[in-house]
């Protein structure tokens, strides 16, 4: 595939480097010198230097035989325009394009975006993606990671394994016959900086985190019986009132009506203007870092705060100030990967990657073959994909024990006619089917020939 991308930031780079590394012929257009020359340097991708809506800066990046233009510049405008123009000048079929302003997504204004006036096959909104995400982890305590399939009916929730885990040392195969009632998957293990599927055989070791495809119904019960009972938080700090924030925030009060939510944020201005969009929320003016307005937002009595301040160290710095002074937990939002692996000595219980959460968004339109949805888990180790199986896709037709499936992929859940079925050895995927599938890195490929017309994979 034949891929342009505008803009070299973080999002842009982390879609250059997964998509060049899969062997994919990728593009990328910035106005900034050093950050073409960065990528240029260190991807093995072309870096054009220009502003991604001149026509003539598309056609130098070969926009005239491109298969996909995205568009993950800072601005919301050039993203729109380098799709318009790669649309009526070089007809690129598909066109991605990252808008944060709310305005252009409101529902009056939704044929903006139609073929007719402005093609945009596929929008993203970072604050409302990174801002459900958020309010997964909230609703879910005790999972470090948490996303959706099939209309919501499956989940995928990653689960830390503490030195208590009831379930440490029993071999995978023995859960369903110990938890009869589970309707969960163990997919993917995380241990010691290595990702892996795991066989029947293995076990789960403590500090371990478990990737687990599971029945919406049953994810509660799944949390309990890796020993997370952990309560919903119901007294919330957010730090950081911008549009995440606040859209965290109002769906609090939409969705959680028992919950009480405060916010403090540093700029006065901000404060005031997200005061008048909340009904219940307490807004305070005032640093994170200032241990009383810490204290004034009672983060001492504060189940959960949840930092997502366009600041790591903010985030991090508050997130240790909350632990201190007495708050129960804290989720802190990291762009930079770096610190991932300081976070638990420091007393982070979760961090999320708004960066990880934009691309996988991108990467459901990039794959190939019928996928409904993508997510990407430690940054790129592995993919949970979710796809339509077709009459002619080698998993259709033969029990799942017979289909030899390569190492590093685990089928987590199968949705049909509206039920969740959780695969054994005997189940048989049909036609139609949608199937979640966990994929380690080098494996995605070959995933993505499971789903197409091609019978070529065997």
């Amino acid at each position: 595939m034949k891929v342009i991308i505008c803009g070299a930031g973080q999002v842009g780079y982390g879609i250059a480097e997964r998509l060049a590394t899969e062997g994919n012929d990728v593009s990328v257009i910035d106005s900034s010198a050093s950050l073409v020359q960065v990528i240029r340097d260190q991807l093995d991708v072309r870096g054009f230097v220009g502003h991604g809506s001149q026509p003539d800066v598309l056609q130098a990046a070969g926009a005239e035989d491109a298969d996909m233009i995205i568009g993950v510049t800072l601005y919301d405008e050039v993203n729109m325009v380098a799709c318009q123009v790669a649309h009526s000048l070089f007809n690129v079929p598909t066109k991605v394009a990252r808008i944060r302003a709310q305005t252009y997504l409101q529902p009056i204004y939704r044929d903006l975006f139609s073929r007719d006036n402005m093609p945009i096959d596929v929008i993203i909104s970072p604050e409302i993606e990174v801002g459900e995400m958020v309010l997964r982890r909230i609703a879910l305590p005790g999972a470090t990671d948490a996303v959706q399939f099939a209309d919501g009916e499956v989940a995928m929730v990653a689960i830390e394994c503490l030195e208590d885990c009831p379930v440490i040392d029993t071999p995978l195969g023995q859960l369903s016959e110990l938890f009869p009632d589970l309707s969960a998957v163990v997919t993917g293990i995380w241990r010691a900086g290595n990702l892996f599927v795991p066989h029947a055989s293995d076990g789960m070791m403590a500090g371990d985190l478990a990737y687990v495809v599971v029945k919406r119904d049953r994810v509660r019960r799944t949390l309990n019986i890796f020993g997370h009972e952990e309560p919903t938080a119901s007294r919330i700090v957010i730090i950081g009132g911008g549009n995440i924030g606040l859209y965290v925030a109002q769906a609090i009060e939409t969705r959680q009506t028992q919950a009480r939510v405060k916010i403090v944020e540093n700029s006065r201005e901000r404060a005031i203007a997200i005061a008048d969009q909340l009904d219940r929320s307490v807004v305070l003016h005032g640093s994170a870092l200032d241990q009383q307005i810490l204290l004034e937002a009672d983060i001492e009595h504060a189940d959960l705060m949840v930092a997502l301040t366009n600041d790591d160290q903010v985030n991090i710095l508050s997130s240790v100030m909350a632990k201190r002074l007495g708050c129960e937990a804290n989720l802190a939002l990291l762009n930079n990967t770096g610190y991932y692996e300081f976070t638990k000595t420091l007393g982070i219980d979760a961090h999320l990657n708004p960066r990880s959460v934009t691309i996988s968004k991108i990467l459901q339109h990039v794959r190939r073959g019928r996928i409904r949805g993508v997510h990407s888990v430690q940054n790129g180790a592995a993919e949970v994909i979710e796809a339509d199986a077709l009459e002619t896709s080698p998993l259709v037709g033969s029990p799942l024990r017979d289909l030899a499936l390569p190492a590093g992929v685990r089928i987590g859940a199968i949705y049909r006619a509206n039920e969740v079925i959780v695969p054994d050895g005997n189940t048989t995927i049909k036609a139609g089917d949608r199937v979640i599938i966990f994929a380690t890195a080098d494996r995605v490929k070959q995933v993505e020939h499971m789903f197409r017309v091609s019978l070529e994979f065997f």
